[in-house]
């Protein structure tokens, strides 16, 4: 049975027969590869450095971490008296 990640792929899964064919491979002189061809490691990285996955997470941190200073007891703590 082939599997898809970890599960067992099951009978009825839609997209069957696009996983079991695999990665393409594209020959040298493929039209597909001449048109477009690998980016270079480092080119790539650095048109994805400035990608921000969780929008506003390290202000929400940083915002967290001072109230919580200014308060003397860590967020969530259920010794916490209000």
């Amino acid at each position: 049975m082939n599997a898809v990640g970890r599960m067992a792929m099951p009978a009825d899964f839609r997209y069957r027969e696009v996983f079991l064919k695999g990665m393409p491979r594209h020959d040298r002189y493929d039209p597909f590869r001449i048109r477009h061809p690998r980016m270079e490691r480092g080119k790539r990285a650095k048109i994805f450095a400035p990608f921000d996955a969780l929008k506003g997470f390290r202000e929400a941190v940083a915002a967290e971490e001072a109230r919580s200073s200014e308060e003397g007891t860590p967020t969530g703590d259920p010794q916490k008296s209000e």
